[in-house]
């Protein structure tokens, strides 16, 4: 399947409407195309892998899988919901909020589902992107954005004999829902976000449940619970009421930040906090020891729940700290020789976030390769542009993800800068435009260098690659990622 060849002339005396591949029908692809199609842009098509809209939302099924951010915030500011049933939604709630709007603006006409693109290339003589999907289909456009997100690819760990287990086994983020725990013995393996909110879930209902853990989490509290029907009158009825709650929210998140960036400080009374709401839900002090984490607070990624520590305290619960040896066919051997067999085993391992758009293969100017030319770290002006892949714009790309706040800011701000660089290339009647590589240099030492002082360097963490380089996080505030993309500067970029 391809789109009509390249047009270069101009339709009805105006410039012609150039075509827009985005790949990845998530929050960002979305907010992308809601942008671009307000302001002109009619050929555009989104290609995603999953067999319907969502991203991450759609992926991850698990038992009690919420966001951790809330849901005023958590969500287009120009497409607010009054109804929202609790401070963070439940994962059915944001994908039926993301369907939605879909529909409202048309987007969910543009999307092409299970389409899994390969390989992503440039014709330089053409000046169009040529996309290719696992199926064969192929698209042409005369601009890419990739908004396939940080975490979207699952890590299982290469553990020795992991082939050889003989139960059934299953990642978090692709949750076996045919499968009946009830009643059996479960290792759950990795204690990060998700299975901070899916260990309480399933805990009651199995046999045996066995924690891995291989560092503790920072905790701040989290009940979660319905918003009473007073509440939920007042937001839907007093006017300015919603406003004045998101702005709270976005202030409340940005102090998050601010204890990362000052750990010294602001982030020593966070960590205060965080302490005593643990040391209330921890009474026992040999299990508090095990869950205890061993670096500064905000260097990895603080967690949000109530219910986690009481659910690791249960009779049937066992946390472990020892590191896993190899997996056996009955189950796991940790390095102290001890033999734990299991009906099932939970990957809840995390994302290969370091890996951006892997497996896709992206070629852009010259033969470059995306991943060759990040072979010392993932790199990008803003977390948008790459020198030498011209007319392409990522989402959520490097330095771009957040500890303290709202990725939907991110991603709005990101649409907003993509809509008015293509503009620009509209308007001047440019084919293409590249951003100068000494401008994306800059800019990502400038981005590095504002790390230092942080509480992101003090441990490891998925943040960083495997050269400890860091990667995922803006190291800034909310705030100030939308004013360094509030205006496109086109004397940054090279038009063609």
């Amino acid at each position: 399947m391809s789109q009509a060849p390249v047009n270069a002339e101009q339709v009805n005396g105006r410039p012609r409407s150039p075509r827009v591949v985005i790949i990845g029908a998530g929050f960002g692809g979305i907010a992308a195309a809601i942008e671009l199609r307000r302001h002109g842009f009619e050929k555009l098509t989104i290609l995603d892998a999953a067999p319907a809209i969502g991203g991450t939302w759609f992926y991850n099924s698990y038992p009690g899988a919420a966001c951790d951010v809330p849901s005023h915030l958590y969500s287009y500011s120009y497409e607010q919901r009054r109804g929202w049933s609790r401070f963070c939604s439940p994962r059915q709630e944001i994908l039926s909020y993301l369907e939605e709007v879909a529909r409202e603006y048309g987007i969910d006409g543009l999307v092409r589902s299970a389409r899994r693109v390969s390989e992503c290339g440039f014709d330089p003589e053409r000046s169009v992107w040529e996309v290719k999907t696992e199926a064969g289909e192929r698209y042409e456009s005369d601009a890419l954005v990739l908004a396939t997100g940080q975490l979207n690819r699952p890590h299982v760990p290469t553990l020795p004999g992991r082939e050889r287990f003989t139960g059934h086994s299953f990642h978090s983020a692709r949750w076996d829902h045919d499968y009946d725990l009830r009643g059996k013995r479960v290792a759950v393996i990795g204690t990060g976000a998700s299975a901070v909110q899916f260990v309480p879930a399933i805990a009651p209902h199995v046999a045996r449940l066995t924690v891995y853990q291989r560092t503790g989490n920072w905790m701040l509290p989290r009940e979660n619970r319905l918003y009473p029907t007073w509440f939920r009158r007042a937001i839907a009825s007093v006017p300015g009421l919603q406003l004045l709650r998101r702005r709270w929210i976005f202030d409340y998140c940005e102090s998050l930040t601010l204890a990362i960036r000052h750990p010294r400080t602001v982030g020593s009374v966070f960590g205060l906090r965080s302490s005593m709401f643990m040391r209330s839900q921890l009474p026992d002090p040999e299990l508090r020891a095990k869950v205890w984490p061993d670096y500064t607070f905000g260097c990895k990624r603080v967690l949000f729940s109530s219910y986690y520590l009481p659910a690791l305290g249960r009779p049937n619960v066992e946390l472990v700290t020892e590191p896993i040896a190899e997996v056996t066919e009955s189950g796991l051997r940790t390095s102290d020789g001890l033999d734990r067999e299991f009906d099932c085993i939970i990957w809840s391992t995390g994302f290969r976030a370091s890996e951006f758009m892997a497996p896709m293969r992206v070629r852009g100017l010259d033969g470059l390769e995306l991943h060759g030319v990040w072979e010392d770290g993932p790199h990008a002006h803003l977390g948008l542009t790459v020198p030498g892949f011209p007319s392409m714009f990522l989402m959520y790309g490097p330095n771009t993800n957040t500890s303290g706040g709202s990725i939907i800011v991110y991603l709005e701000a990101q649409a907003s800068y993509i809509r008015q660089a293509l503009v620009e290339v509209r308007e001047r009647g440019s084919r293409r435009l590249d951003v100068r590589p000494e401008v994306e240099a800059a800019s990502d030492r400038a981005t590095q260098a504002q790390f230092q002082g942080t509480a992101w360097t003090d441990c490891d963490s998925w943040y960083r690659d495997s050269d400890g380089r860091i990667v995922a996080n803006w190291p800034g505030y909310m705030r100030e990622y939308l004013e360094r993309t509030q205006t496109f500067d086109p004397s940054e970029f090279v038009f063609t």
